[in-house]
């Protein structure tokens, strides 16, 4: 039987990513509610509008309602839950958009799927839930306590134990994944890796939070979207998995590294001073997801990045009209070359 899979958040970066692998890889009906807020683009998934298994469906998640009357007609098998605000920095100076789409939107889901028997119902979470890490400490594993340090952090790890809750109260069929940094095609630029890529491309200015060397633990989108996907179907329900690639590096050291790529200086690098309470190091343990589902990352970082490069300048129009939108003006009134 074909099954049904609800994608909320789906006009995103890994959401859309994820879609994608999953109409390339499966026979499933794809229905991908989103809000489409500043970072969902559906010019993400153009090329399967048409398609007889792909929908659209626009809507909120923090609004009850609007969720029962969106799917009042569907039946769900799965609901994978990318919905989130993400940013570390709009956290930072104003969290209630996060507190709403990141707990009540998930409690939201976790009600909708209670009420229509979903099957299974998986929590797209990140690794900034455990905080950070000491240069000499050990990866997370799935067994470190959650220590989160910003607001949208806090706010991840208040949904995972909203889902954990509900798995041990009332036998939910939950699983609660927890990724490294991804990077890759239709990332907002917002974010570090294609916001280096535009400003090295364009000659600007590229700010650097404090000394360069807090530290993030890479995993391409692709290599990510196949793990989820081997959660969704062999995970076991109740468990949490940490999805990583065992590539850390430094944020200077990923910076350097597209600068080589594109040719643009070195001069282009100014270091700004560094975010509040900025995390210094994560790395995670992907043993579990290895041993148990047999996952291994696929992409290495010099051809992940390489080609992440490409994309983006291949794509030059697409990255234009995220800039020139209000993330730009954000981004200038906030961030730019603070010292």
């Amino acid at each position: 039987m074909v099954k049904n899979l609800l994608v909320t958040g789906g006009a995103g970066f890994i959401g859309s990513n994820f879609i994608h692998y999953i109409m390339d890889n499966t026979d499933y009906n794809i229905f991908n509610l989103d809000k489409l807020t500043y970072a969902g683009n559906l010019e993400n998934l153009r090329d399967i509008e048409e398609s007889g298994r792909y929908t659209f469906i626009k809507t909120d998640i923090t609004d009850m309602s609007k969720i029962e009357d969106a799917l009042s007609e569907l039946d769900m098998d799965i609901i994978i839950n990318f919905a989130a605000e993400s940013h570390v920095d709009r956290s930072i100076l104003n969290a209630d958009d996060f507190i709403e789409t990141n707990i009540t939107g998930t409690y939201n889901l976790i009600k909708y799927a209670e009420a229509n028997n979903v099957k299974r119902y998986m929590q797209v979470s990140t690794d900034e839930v455990y905080g950070s890490l000491e240069p000499d400490e050990p990866p997370f594993t799935e067994i470190n306590p959650l220590d989160p340090t910003s607001p949208y952090a806090a706010s991840k790890a208040s949904a995972d134990l909203i889902v954990m809750s509900y798995i041990k109260t009332h036998k939910f069929p939950g699983i609660i994944t927890r990724c490294s940094n991804n990077y890759g095609p239709y990332q907002f630029p917002e974010k570090f890796i294609p916001l280096v890529i535009y400003k090295a491309v364009n000659g600007e200015k590229i700010p650097l939070y404090g000394d360069g060397l807090n530290v993030r633990d890479w995993i391409h989108v692709k290599d990510h979207c196949r793990a989820l996907a081997m959660v969704m179907e062999n995970g076991r329900e109740g468990e949490v998995y940490n999805i990583g690639a065992e590539n850390e590096k430094p944020n200077i050291e990923v910076i350097e590294t597209i600068l080589d790529i594109t040719g643009a200086s070195g001069n282009l690098i100014e270091y700004v001073r560094d975010r509040k309470a900025h995390d210094r190091r994560y790395a995670i343990d992907n043993t579990k997801i290895r041993e148990e589902l047999g996952f291994e990352p696929r992409m290495d970082f010099a051809s992940g990045i390489e080609d992440t490069v490409k994309w983006y300048r291949d794509n030059s129009s697409w990255l234009e009209r995220c800039m020139d939108g209000s993330y730009r003006k954000y981004y200038e009134n906030n961030y730019s070359g603070r010292s």
